[in-house]
């Protein structure tokens, strides 16, 4: 068995294979449980999932495996992923499991840990769990878990989530659609907003097990932009499949991604006085758009791989309230150390009822820059700095780029290629640039 289970974001893979099969889930509840229980204390466990027809069986390999080593399991049934994060910390659980692939498909689906502070377990826990379910001495003997009662786990996060906006009724009569992706989100969303006290029109809510995602969500907003335009709505939101991105929009039907929620986000906590060290967290993968956007409002974009893990790291090393991805995984860090989709909505909505602007005013701030992406085939993989001639030709796509645009180059991890991505204000000019450069890396290294 390979030792090496975690990703960026959990344990990831084909329901039903390995690592997702009944004997390596076992073993992975038994080997959380024992490294958590280092201190000699059994552990706590809370366990929420998505909606995937896969996810009952595997909480119950994941309970049967934390059992053997006298873990208590408390099954929260289905809620988002940052709602689990909220609970772990909040009812002093020592770790919460969620179980979910995210914006995958059904076929797919994962383990993530929060530790008990709500953040993800540290590199060196994970090793140690690794470890653990690779060693053949390790032989937990599966036995029922014995789950408690799980209590009212969605309405204490909901209470939490609704701090965000505390006065709803500034936004006046409020209507709004929301796509759940038949996902973790279908019951909380539309209980959140109709408490709220808006008109809401409820899109992909009806989850079977397979059709999370499907079509829908915060990766297919285009049924989410025609319901807007065809019900007059002010805004839209859709969540992904375990409710930690929030992909929004605007009363045109023009989707606001994550890097323009950031950009009106961390103006409007500048000017409240909660954007510490004036600095944003954002992966390589935002668009130049919204570091342009943020420099010149006088806040710092610091960079970080991509990954909300990474992300949260960055975010802790700068000492940043605010951070994400472009696809609609938002940081608000005085809120909860995790991306939260209905947290990210209620910001957003908290933004208009400050200042009076609709999203598509809002949003308008955020220009996003042209962007070509070339890939090249190499035979080799040298630093690209000992080749002169694709050193030179870098070097003249930055002069060009002059501040105003980006150049990210770098070999594929998996594959025989390196990828060019340029960012700037004129497509046919960073597309002559890729080019020039793709035919450089070829020449030298193809």
């Amino acid at each position: 068995m390979s030792p090496h289970l975690f990703g960026t974001d959990g344990v990831r893979g084909k329901a039903g294979r390995p690592p997702l099969d009944a004997p390596t889930l076992t073993r992975l509840g038994a080997a959380l449980a024992r490294v958590l229980s280092a201190g000699g204390r059994a552990p706590r466990l809370v366990v929420g999932r998505d909606t995937r027809e896969s996810g009952g069986w595997i909480e119950a390999a994941l309970a049967g495996g934390a059992a053997t080593e006298g873990a208590t399991l408390t099954s929260a049934g289905v809620l988002p992923t940052p709602a689990v994060a909220y609970v772990t910390r909040a009812f002093g659980f020592d770790a919460g499991v969620v179980i979910s692939a995210s914006h995958n498909p059904f076929e797919d689906n994962g383990v993530k840990v929060f530790s008990g502070r709500g953040d993800k377990l540290s590199e060196d826990e994970e090793r140690a769990i690794e470890t653990l379910v690779a060693d053949p001495a390790f032989a937990p003997a599966p036995q029922p878990a014995a789950a408690s009662e799980p209590g009212d786990y969605a309405g204490a996060y909901l209470t939490h989530v609704r701090e965000a906006l505390p006065e709803p009724g500034r936004l006046g009569a409020l209507r709004l659609a929301v796509d759940t992706a038949n996902g973790a989100t279908s019951l909380v969303a539309p209980r959140l907003f109709r408490e709220l006290g808006f008109d809401v029109a409820v899109l992909h809510a009806h989850p079977d097990g397979r059709n999370i995602n499907l079509r829908c969500g915060s990766t297919c907003p285009r049924p989410l932009a025609e319901a807007v335009v065809a019900g007059g709505h002010r805004l839209g939101v859709a969540f992904d499949g375990d409710g930690d991105r929030a992909i929004f929009v605007d009363r045109a039907g023009r989707v606001v991604d994550g890097d323009a929620v950031m950009l009106f986000c961390a103006k409007h906590l500048k000017a409240l006085g909660r954007l510490p060290g004036d600095v944003v967290v954002a992966t390589v993968m935002s668009n130049i758009g919204l570091e342009i956007g943020l420099r010149d409002a006088g806040i710092a974009l610091a960079r970080c791989p991509v990954g909300d893990k990474y992300v949260a790291e960055a975010m802790i090393a700068h000492g940043a309230a605010l951070g994400g991805e472009q696809s609609g995984h938002v940081i608000f860090a005085e809120h909860l150390p995790t991306g939260d989709g209905l947290l990210t909505a209620l910001q957003v909505l908290r933004v208009m009822a400050d200042t009076g602007c609709e999203l598509d005013e809002l949003a308008g701030d955020f220009v996003a820059y042209p962007q070509v992406l070339v890939n090249v085939r190499v035979a080799r993989k040298p630093a690209l700095d000992t080749v002169p001639g694709v050193a030179r030709a870098m070097a003249a796509v930055a002069a060009a780029l002059d501040g105003r645009g980006r150049l990210l180059v770098r070999y594929s991890g998996t594959e025989p290629l390196l990828r060019i991505m340029i960012e700037g204000k004129d497509q046919q000019d960073i597309q002559r640039w890729a080019d020039d450069l793709a035919r450089q890396v070829t020449a030298e290294l193809g």
